[in-house]
């Protein structure tokens, strides 16, 4: 089969064309701008393209199957040269859909902890060596690719993401995969550039939750009140099962899970990644794997790349770094920190870096959520602004949204990084909370200031 993939480059994208290229396909694509680490693994295949840019010449009559990324406009050249000739065109969840509608479907879905919980149950088949297919968001210790296909194996695990599909496919991407087995992990308004309403937003979990299987099975956070609505309430005849975060304690910086055979240290911390873990459980549990088993597996699961990772640790300090931007996530992120070094001083920066993050009128959703940290720091850069096209956010306006009055807000990134180095760095855990990289901060700098 030969495939061209329009906007090979990104993250999701150039996952596929490998799996693909692994699983014995004619891979070829474009890009008008391709970085690393896109860049060095295509080029060790050889499916970097020879030039950047859009080249409707590479479209012919004997490709098989277009897959689009959302990095392409509608009016892409290859796009509508593609369109032109009647090609098969897939948006990346299709053609995904397209390769596993033979095998049992799992999909992840949910505002927050996705990622991390599709890492877990991948982390888990593979230390039981139980080969599966798989898409994750994250890139996994232990794992080459991001994307796994094959013709023989008998489970696929997909990360539901709610974004948009392709440029000419406006629906969420969770919406494609019609799940055998769900999960729905919390729903926390996002992506206010695509869904403006809140109410617009909890109908594409609705959805989501109506498009599993008939006779398959759903698991839920019913901790979220909105997740168990929207669970609760649906007509699909469905198999619903609640989860809920399980008895834990923290003991001198160490998190111990309770288990049938008593408390068991664990690598990961905080309340909402114990509630993942729960999750993660049951998923298992449903794909064959018993509870001792997936208690034996998951004491050595360090956590999804970029969640909550530990980046440096010392005598007297520690630091981490994580995605979160969301208000949802940055809260429940400050208050695992906090929760882990009680003793310590917590220094939590944020740096607000999405569309949704920088909009004035969403700014009001962030209220609380730096309320655990002991030094709560905001960073956000004009410049982000205007390419955004939003309009300027003001410190007045941020200061007002998280209802901290001892709030430090950075707009410099230069002053910012004077105050993160001049730190008195002793009994601190430092938190680093951004999609971003707070306008150029050096993170090797940052590792070793930790004594």
């Amino acid at each position: 089969m030969t495939v061209h993939f329009i906007a090979i480059g990104g993250a999701a994208m150039h996952n596929l064309a490998l799996a693909l290229h692994h699983k014995g396909y004619q891979v070829t694509g474009s890009d008008d701008e391709i970085f690393n680490p896109s860049k060095t693994r295509l080029e060790a295949k050889g499916l970097l393209p020879e030039a950047f840019g859009w080249y409707p010449e590479k479209i012919t009559s004997d490709i098989d199957a277009i897959v689009l990324g959302m990095h392409a406009k509608a009016d892409n050249p290859e796009l509508l040269k593609a369109q032109e000739l009647g090609l098969k065109i897939y948006s990346y969840p299709e053609f995904l859909y397209e390769q596993s509608k033979n095998k049992t479907r799992v999909v992840i879905g949910g505002s927050h902890g996705k990622t991390t919980i599709t890492s877990m149950i991948l982390h888990v088949m593979n230390y039981h060596d139980r080969p599966v297919d798989y898409m994750v968001g994250a890139q996994l210790e232990g794992f080459d690719v991001m994307v796994k296909l094959t013709d023989e194996n008998d489970f696929i695990v997909l990360e539901g993401d709610e974004y948009l599909s392709s440029p000419i496919d406006r629906r969420p991407k969770f919406h494609l995969y019609k799940p055998n087995i769900a999960l729905l992990s919390g729903i926390a308004w996002d992506h206010i550039n695509v869904f403006p309403t809140y109410e617009n937003y909890v109908e594409q979990f609705k959805i989501f939750v109506d498009s599993i299987v008939e006779g398959g099975s759903i698991n839920y956070n019913a901790e979220d009140a909105e997740v168990a609505r929207v669970v609760e309430t649906t007509n699909n005849p469905i198999r619903k099962i609640a989860y809920y975060t399980p008895d834990y304690t923290v003991e001198d910086g160490e998190t111990l899970l309770e288990t049938p055979d008593g408390p068991m240290p664990i690598e990961i911390f905080g309340k909402h990644n114990l509630n993942n873990l729960t999750g993660a459980k049951w998923i298992c549990q449903h794909m064959g794997i018993d509870e001792d088993d997936f208690y034996e597996a998951i004491s050595t699961f360090k956590g999804a790349s970029k969640r909550l990772e530990k980046i440096a640790e010392g005598h007297a300090s520690v630091a981490y770094k994580d995605f979160a931007h969301s208000p949802s996530k940055v809260e429940a992120t400050t208050k695992a920190v906090k929760e882990q070094y009680k003793n310590r001083t917590l220094v939590a920066c944020l740096e607000l870096h999405t569309y949704s993050s920088l909009n004035a009128d969403f700014l009001k959703e962030y209220k609380g959520a730096l309320d655990a940290a002991d030094v709560a720091v905001v960073f956000y850069s004009p410049h982000a602004v205007e390419i955004k096209k939003l309009e300027a956010v003001s410190h007045e306006q941020i200061a007002e949204a998280f209802q901290r009055e001892d709030l430090v807000i950075y707009t410099n990134p230069d002053e910012f990084k004077d105050f993160l180095f001049s730190l008195d760095i002793n009994n601190k855990a430092l938190l680093l909370m951004s999609s971003g990289d707070y306008g150029g901060l050096d993170f090797n700098a940052v590792k070793a200031l930790i004594k």
